[in-house]
């Protein structure tokens, strides 16, 4: 006797974050994967969507992404009142905040010569951080957080088809990054490891023009005293983390792991720690390199 697979509850995903990090580039990537998207949603109106498509049967549902502005902090208790209703009519539900850092979005304002939304009559960086202030708890309550700092359009459509872009998401994303301190660490990261500890296959004429992605530079780092047991003791400390992020409902997290260029320590660390965290029932690891390639 066979049984028909039972479609999960249909996902509803809020896009949104501060002006010019990338909103509208995110959900062009879910409506190209499928999602039903609507721009400029007022959240007064997250709610009352939802309701509209409960005649629907539930497998046909199609999943929903919304581009919300929460800047008008009157309109903040109205999103999280319309959050609370799509989870009770059996949504799931996650927010995604984009960001950038301030001198990141100063720059992309200047490239298109427009003001920012809240600039008023005062410089284009009084209306980014009073932008920042409004949404400060949106950012920190928000289930995945984006920083687009260093990706251009190309790059950060990767990102979000990695994170959004499929069905049957695992209920925890582990993102392991690796970057290099000299471009800064990523804003979005929850844990940041410093690879430097170890030699640096830089100083090895024979090891340069490889990355840490190269068998012969992995094998380097990996090879050095302390790396495996570097590699043993993070995984050991993630399998109680990994255990409080689900129980609490976490749906990603960013462990970032930095060299002094990103190029071959921290590439090929990050890649070994992936490696071994797999992908489970409930988990699912993805490898990011952000300065991969910048030198």
């Amino acid at each position: 006797m066979t049984s028909e697979a039972v479609r999960p509850d249909p996902q509803l995903v809020v896009v949104t974050g501060m002006s010019g990090a990338g909103r509208t580039t995110a959900a062009n990537v879910l409506e190209d994967r499928g999602w039903y998207v609507i721009d400029n949603l007022p959240p007064q109106l997250l709610g009352s969507m939802a309701e509209l498509l409960q005649g629907i049967p539930p497998q046909e549902r199609p999943n929903l992404a919304a581009v919300v502005d929460v800047r008008a902090g009157s309109l903040f208790a109205d999103f999280r009142e319309g959050m609370d209703r799509l989870r009770d009519l059996g949504w799931r539900t996650s927010v995604v905040f984009v960001d950038a850092t301030d001198e990141a979005l100063v720059r992309r304002f200047e490239s298109v010569r427009r003001p920012h939304p809240l600039q008023g009559e005062g410089r284009l960086l009084d209306g980014i951080l009073a932008e920042r202030e409004r949404l400060r708890d949106l950012r920190a309550n928000a289930d995945i957080l984006i920083d687009t700092s260093g990706l251009n359009v190309h790059q950060l459509t990767a990102k979000v088809r990695q994170l959004l872009g499929s069905e049957g998401l695992p209920e925890l994303r582990i993102a392991v990054m690796s970057f290099g301190f000299k471009y800064g660490i990523p804003l979005d990261a929850d844990l940041v490891f410093d690879m430097r500890f170890l030699p640096n296959p830089f100083w090895d004429p024979a090891l340069r023009p490889f990355t840490g992605q190269d068998e012969v530079v992995a094998d380097f780092v990996l090879g050095q005293p302390g790396a495996q047991e570097f590699v043993d003791g993070v995984l050991a400390l993630l399998e109680p983390m990994t255990a409080g992020y689900l129980r609490e409902g976490r749906s990603y997290v960013t462990l970032a792991v930095g060299c002094t260029g990103g190029k071959h320590r921290s590439v090929a660390v990050a890649e070994a720690l992936a490696d071994r965290i797999g992908d489970g029932d409930r988990t699912r690891a993805i490898v990011v390199h952000r300065d991969l390639g910048r030198e």
